[in-house]
């Protein structure tokens, strides 16, 4: 083969590669025009979309914030109402807690004045005496009927002397009154104070002086009540020192030997406001025992009548009873014997039908 065949056929061969190339490049060209075209329209339409979404997003927030105010506006809104609510409230509580306070205050303050002038009242012997009485008095009609105690009472025969209150016990003296049993009401009032003034001080022979003063006074009270109001049989061989305040019934009892004395020495018994009370109540038991005893008396006297008149009972129903049947067999015989007489004499009579002898007997003549 000669080199001009080849060579025309290698240029041959380059003129279609170049053909190709060139066709390829164009086609290349086309594809990508296409695709800058289908980019700048996506990026067109990216555009309006995200312009779309920030406008959305505008409205949106816009939209958010101004529900937002209005929610801040109520939340406040409330918030103050709530809060002004409460110190409303707490304001009015405080104005309440101060003007009970002050009511309080002024409480204290008329309290105060009455402590005062009780105090003056106490001051005074005739007085813190007449308080006891008083005491003594409602104790008495708290726990007692009026019948059984009398008032002002003379207990010792001759003598013009009256206690205060004298219970009427239930025996009976000579003369059949009832034996009485002498209250006094005492009240030293003077050394008992005198004493709670040393014990507040913390003055200890302050104190041991208006003890031994307190008892002096209290023993001549004992021997005053024992001499004046104890007379037996009239009276019981002992007789009652009332203390108005339990303090000083505490006082003296813790006086070493004291009660004792005054029980052996003047036969005096000490007692205070509760001490009285059980006293009183074990007194009210014993009457109570004692009018039932004395009824029970009289209910067995009842029923002792009640047994003879039910025996004298029993003994006349018998005798009725006996009567009644005695009657009843005379009724059983004189039916018995009649009957068959009257059936013997109807014998031959023939007896008519019953629906017919009713008829006769209704249409027979009534008497006049």
């Amino acid at each position: 083969m000669s080199i001009e065949i080849i060579a025309t056929g290698l240029a041959l061969l380059v003129a279609a590669l170049l053909f190709r190339l060139f066709t390829l490049e164009r086609r290349l060209q086309q594809f990508q025009d296409v695709l800058t075209d289908r980019l700048d329209r996506a990026s067109d339409l990216n555009k309006e979309r995200m312009d779309a979404v920030i406008s959305g997003q505008r409205d949106w927030a816009g939209r958010t914030e101004l529900q937002l105010d209005k929610m801040r506006e109520v939340v406040e809104e409330k918030l103050q109402k709530t809060l002004n609510d409460r110190l409303d409230r707490s304001f009015k509580l405080v104005s309440d807690r101060l003007e009970a306070v002050q009511k309080g205050l002024i409480e204290m303050q008329g309290l105060a004045g009455d402590v005062g002038d009780l105090k003056k009242v106490l001051s005074n012997v005739k007085t813190s005496g007449v308080l006891g009485e008083v005491q003594l008095a409602n104790l008495l009609e708290q726990l007692l009927t009026p019948e059984q105690y009398e008032v002002n009472a003379r207990t010792k025969p001759g003598s013009s002397a009256h206690v205060e209150f004298a219970i009427k016990m239930p025996g009976r003296d000579a003369q059949g009154q009832p034996v009485l049993l002498p209250i006094d009401a005492k009240f030293p009032q003077a050394d008992y104070q005198r004493l709670q003034l040393a014990l507040d001080a913390g003055d200890k022979d302050a104190a041991d002086a208006a003890r031994k003063s307190l008892v002096t006074t209290v023993k001549a009270f004992a021997k005053d009540i024992g001499s004046k109001y104890l007379a037996p049989p009239h009276t019981t061989d002992f007789a009652i020192m009332f203390l108005p305040v339990e303090g000083l019934f505490a006082e003296v009892v813790r006086q070493p030997g004291l009660i004792e004395h005054l029980q052996r020495e003047h036969k005096v018994v000490v007692t205070g406001p509760t001490t009285l009370s059980a006293i009183l109540h074990s007194l009210q038991m014993g009457f109570r025992t004692l009018a039932i005893q004395q009824r029970s008396s009289e209910v067995w006297e009842v029923l002792g009548a009640v047994k003879t008149e039910f025996k004298r009972f029993g003994e006349v129903l018998a005798k009725t009873q006996k009567k009644l049947h005695e009657a009843h067999g005379e009724l059983d015989r004189l039916i018995g014997t009649r009957t068959r007489m009257m059936l013997s004499k109807l014998k031959s009579v023939e007896a008519l039908p019953h629906d017919q002898a009713t008829q006769l007997l209704d249409s027979a003549p009534e008497e006049d």
